[in-house]
């Protein structure tokens, strides 16, 4: 397994904020400020049009449709340009036959540093940030997606500060690449920080069965302890954990149980198409996101 040598300070200079001005939308806004504020980053908040097939039907309609969705745009974003008075930041409406390619233009040309949006939480949806879109950008972004779910509830951020992280892995090289961000985050934040591994409940055991079973145990609890550099300095002793069930009620249970303020998970790459990615590998993240009660921080590994 690797490990981690040291543990290197997590760095925004640049945070990208996605809305589609919907209630999910208007909850990561906060988030938006609040980590601008503690991590002292500029706001680059988006917007992206995307064309309504029924809006364009009729050709002469498409001048006043065209003419109507770019004001409501440009006035939307006038008050998200007011809620972020005080920050350092930009706002901007762009078109698009896709959500991705726009933002991948931006990552690259405002040197991203973190990506801020929230989600229903469904899949199936066309427009902006309804669940498989959000999907598509935390599984395709090059640098960490914080997603704000619909269960988040709306007290929980603090001036970007995280008191209790918890890191979800299963040992995968793609969800390790996200244990520098979780170590960093409670090193800066002085946090408590548990590391977590949900294992599939067994079935019924005999007495060999259950010796092997307390060895795998006892080795995952192993595992999680050598994710934590040796020498690393924390607020608090990081913690470890080992539960049973499926992988994303198990965290998101643990999360709710133990007051986590922050999940931080690995994710798989999409590898050129969001399908491409397991039905198993897709559910667990995607259902983490959709039910947790805080924000879930992944990182593409």
């Amino acid at each position: 397994m690797p490990t981690i040598e040291s543990v290197a300070p997590v760095k925004v200079k640049n945070i990208l904020y996605l809305t589609d001005f919907s209630k999910p939308s208007e909850a990561a806004l906060q988030y938006a400020i609040t980590c601008g504020r503690g991590f002292g980053a500029k706001v680059h908040a988006l917007h992206i049009l995307i064309p309504e097939p029924l809006i364009y039907s009729t050709p002469g309609l498409t001048a006043l449709a065209i003419q109507a969705e770019d004001e409501k745009a440009h006035a939307e974003m006038q008050r998200i340009d007011s809620e972020l008075s005080g920050l350092q930041h930009v706002t901007s409406v762009e078109r698009g036959i896709e959500v991705w390619p726009a933002v991948q233009e931006a990552i690259q040309e405002e040197d991203i540093d973190l990506i801020i949006l929230g989600t229903h939480g469904r899949t199936g949806a066309e427009k902006l940030l309804l669940g498989s879109v959000a999907e598509e950008i935390f599984r395709r972004s090059p640098v960490p997606v914080l997603t704000i779910g619909p269960g988040v509830r709306p007290s929980i951020h603090n001036g970007a500060r995280f008191h209790r992280v918890l890191f979800a892995t299963d040992f995968s090289p793609e969800s390790l690449a996200a244990a520098p961000y979780a170590l960093s985050l409670a090193q800066q934040n002085q946090s408590h920080l548990v590391l977590l591994t949900v294992m599939h409940k067994p079935g019924p055991l005999d007495d060999s069965d259950l010796r092997l079973f307390e060895v795998s145990v006892a080795e995952a609890i192993s595992r999680l302890y050598e994710i934590v550099p040796k020498g690393a300095n924390f607020e608090f002793p990081p913690e470890v954990a080992v539960e049973y069930g499926e992988p994303a009620d198990g965290i998101v249970e643990f999360a709710k149980l133990h007051g986590a303020d922050l999940i931080v998970m690995g994710v798989r790459d999409a590898a050129g198409r969001l399908g491409a990615a397991t039905h198993l590998e897709r559910a667990t993240a995607h259902k983490v996101v959709a039910h947790a009660r805080c924000p879930v921080l992944t990182v593409r590994g």
